[in-house]
C-alpha cells in the first residue's frame, strides 16, 4: 500500500524527500533508515558506533539499494 501512495507523488516531492534522506544519512545515519526495517538500522546503528563514515556509507548503500527495487 505504501507503493501506491509514493507512485501518485509528484516527482518534485519525490526527489525532495529523497535530498533530505541523503542529509539526514549524513548527520544522523540509523535516523535515515528507520524505515527500511529493523536489520538495516542495526547494521548502520553498529557501523556509526564503529565510526560516522561507515555509518554514513553503509546509510547511503541502504537508501540506494531499496530505490532500485521499487
Amino acid at each position: 500500500s505504501n507503493f501506491l501512495i509514493i507512485s501518485s507523488m509528484p516527482k518534485e516531492i519525490l526527489s525532495a524527500v529523497a535530498i533530505f534522506r541523503v542529509i539526514l544519512s549524513i548527520i544522523f545515519p540509523p535516523l535515515a533508515v528507520i524505515d527500511k526495517g529493523c536489520g538495516s538500522v542495526v547494521i548502520v546503528t553498529i557501523l556509526t558506533l564503529a565510526g560516522w563514515v561507515p555509518g554514513v556509507i553503509g546509510a547511503l548503500v541502504i537508501l540506494n539499494n531499496t530505490n532500485k527495487q521499487q
